[in-house]
């Protein structure tokens, strides 16, 4: 069956489209690679920034200029005014269809201060933000009948004379390649900053998918050099701790118990202070002892649990142990303003794409903001597209399953990717990482082209085809491969300091 709209990853991005599209009277169907519950949505602790003004005074003029201020002069200026001018609506969209969000005494939704931000505008569930907005939109998918197909991975992006008509994608569960048509396409698999392995926030499935899909099929890809280290993961596992424990009035100090930076300045400067501090010798810790058991347990509860967990300690009366890890990518497919690619028909939307709002550093809160009022926008414009279009070419006619067998000769393995992709995470987190120089980026840019060059010495050594996870992460490992080539092509470009692209030389 072809549908009107067809939406690949089914996190927050991906399920508010899938509703709006519905609502707009098309026929749905999502795709992903995992499972909903499992998308990197849920990890996104802090808040959603919206100005309600429940907390003292605020606007939405105040909300355009910290986004503006953050992004370092590099963001879209109108795509920033619909983002913050839709935020009140959104906020109230997701406590219309049942987000749990805190309140404050007055049985408002409650809201905190964030990073970079001129008044408390992120409104929170506890430190479940992230969790909470993507469950009831779950549920909301589920009771308006959306069909949503798990484990299917992303191939390709199939069009005809420009246009989009379909995807290819690799049945997880049974190992066969699958053809979907669709008379629209939506993006919204999430971003890539997994290309630093270990040292990453993100879960192990933000490896670039989409982006990558997009890219073979002819879209364009814009800021890609430009990747938010997040100040505080935990030192030995980079789980996130939020920015809500900062927010607050979590201290950052070192080794010595000096605080040696504004707690609440953009993630950049933060990430950078602590980087100098790492840098000197230092070691760097989040306190939050003085908050208190009581507001502890109430606001940050998620933090305490983390930090119990991988780092066994107790944040009621030890210091968290943290570093800055890669968070967030900026950069993406680009879009417009309807979230439509280059290319007839398809349109992205959430952290796989690129609405010009973050600019060189995305200001905390603006996350799962964007994915509210990009997936709206998305899901409205494809079904507007879909319901408006009717193309006769088919999708499935001359597909070559073969080109993505586990590889193209037969040739022995003669070597292991897995620990070649943990060498990658290790080289750019020091050479395309928190500070960055022309000889380090080459150094990468050299080092990515060699491994390229060996690519057909790699492959998966299981050659069974049901559930083989080694293929999917075969699969994973060549579009990092090629997201890191275009990372780093990008950064040499730039040779000015903007951001989160901070040049010493």
């Amino acid at each position: 069956m072809k549908n009107d709209v067809l939406i690949i990853g089914a996190g927050g991005a991906g399920l508010t489209a899938a509703l709006h599209a519905k609502e707009k009277g098309a026929s749905v169907r999502v795709l992903t690679k995992e499972y909903p519950t499992r998308s990197q949505t849920c990890m996104a602790q802090g808040g959603i920034n919206a100005a309600l003004g429940n907390n003292g005074e605020d606007s939405i003029e105040s909300h355009i200029a910290n986004t503006l201020k953050s992004a370092h002069g590099m963001a879209n200026e109108d795509a920033v005014r619909h983002l913050c001018e839709n935020a009140p609506d959104a906020v109230k969209w997701l406590d219309s269809i049942g987000v749990c969000f805190s309140r404050d005494k007055d049985a408002k939704i409650a809201q905190r201060s964030l990073g970079g931000a001129s008044s408390p505008r992120a409104c929170h569930a506890q430190d479940y933000t992230g969790l909470k907005i993507l469950h009831s939109l779950y549920d909301k998918c589920l009771s308006e009948g959306i069909e949503i197909l798990n484990e299917k991975f992303l191939l390709d992006v199939i069009t005809d004379n420009g246009e989009v008509c379909g995807v290819s994608v690799l049945d997880i569960r049974s190992g066969e390649v699958e053809v979907y048509e669709s008379k629209s396409v939506i993006v919204a698999t999430g971003g890539y900053s997994r290309v630093y392995d270990k040292y990453s926030t993100n879960s192990t499935a933000s490896t670039g998918d989409g982006i990558v899909s997009a890219l073979r099929a002819g879209a364009k890809l814009k800021d890609m050099a430009f990747v938010q280290f997040h100040p505080t993961g935990l030192k030995n596992s980079s789980i996130l701790i939020s920015e809500s424990a900062r927010g607050a009035g979590g201290y950052l100090i070192n080794s010595k118990g000096e605080r040696f930076v504004n707690e609440l300045r953009p993630r950049d400067e933060v990430a950078r202070a602590i980087n100098e501090q790492v840098l000197k010798g230092e070691e760097v810790f989040l306190d939050i002892r003085h908050l208190g058991e009581e507001f502890i347990n109430e606001e940050l509860p998620q933090e305490r649990k983390l930090a119990k967990l991988y780092e066994n300690i107790d944040p009621l009366t030890d210091l968290i142990p943290i570093k800055p890890v890669a968070h967030y990518t900026m950069g993406g497919i680009e879009v417009d303003k309807n979230s439509s690619t280059c290319i007839k028909g398809l349109y992205a939307a959430g952290e796989c794409a690129n609405h010009g709002v973050h600019g060189a550093n995305r200001l905390g809160g603006n996350s799962l903001l964007e994915l509210i009022v990009f997936g709206k926008q998305a899901g409205q414009s494809a079904a507007a597209y879909a319901l408006a279009h009717n193309a006769a070419h088919r999708a499935a006619e001359n597909i070559d399953v073969n080109k993505y067998a586990q590889r193209d000769d037969e040739n022995a393995i003669e070597l292991d990717f897995y620990k070649i992709k943990e060498e990658i995470g290790e080289l750019f987190y020091k050479n395309v990482g928190i500070v960055r120089c022309e000889k380090d980026l080459l150094l990468a840019q050299d080092t990515i082209k060699e491994i390229q060059s060996k690519l057909h010495l790699m492959g998966a050594v299981d050659t069974s085809k049901i559930y083989n996870t080694n293929r999917i992460e075969f699969l994973e490992f060549k579009n990092i491969l090629e997201l890191c080539a275009y990372v780093v092509r990008e950064a040499l470009d730039i040779k000015e300091s903007c951001g989160a692209h901070y040049r010493v030389d």
